[in-house]
């Protein structure tokens, strides 16, 4: 009983690693190709080449950003998986995953809006700075700022998505 316990345990690990890096791998994607629609006129790859250092802080924090909200997504998907397991495999087992994988989706566009959002906000905010030029310039001061703003925002995101997490359990 113990073995077939453990056997257990390590499939459900093993399913809920594959689940977070595919919904992670998926989030950085997405995340980068709109950073780029946000970045007004700068290549990314190009820069981060050329070694511009500001965009380097800039995609890093952005990655980081995604990470921490992806990080509570998971646990929720987690928590969303025991249940089903504790539940059994019926119709009310898999609502709990569907909406833990629901959960880690809204999770994931939060986040991304909610940058292009503070961005947006930081860029009229500081009307005599164009952050975006400044970035171009490598600006490392800047970046920081905007690396600021994101992780912040994201932090706060991660709040949200842990309590719809505690509404599940």
């Amino acid at each position: 009983m113990i073995f077939t316990d453990f056997i257990l345990n390590a499939v459900v690990g093993i399913i809920q690693l594959v689940i977070a890096i595919v919904f992670a791998v998926a989030a950085l994607y997405i995340a980068f190709w709109v950073l780029g629609k946000i970045t007004r006129g700068i290549d990314e790859e190009k820069e981060l080449a050329q070694g511009n250092a500001a965009v380097g802080i800039l995609v890093a924090s952005v990655f980081i950003a995604i990470a921490v909200v992806v990080q509570s997504g998971v646990t929720g998907l987690s928590v969303g998986i025991n249940k089903a397991i504790s539940l059994g495999f019926n119709s009310d087992g898999i609502l709990a995953v569907v909406v833990a994988i629901f959960q880690l989706l809204v999770g994931i566009v939060l986040a991304i809006a909610a940058i292009y959002l503070a961005l947006n906000i930081l860029d009229r905010l500081t009307s005599g700075v164009n952050e975006f030029e400044e970035l171009k310039k490598g600006n490392v001061a800047v970046a920081l700022e905007m690396a600021g703003v994101i992780i912040a925002v994201a932090v706060i995101i991660q709040s949200g998505v842990i309590g719809i997490t505690a509404a599940i359990v």
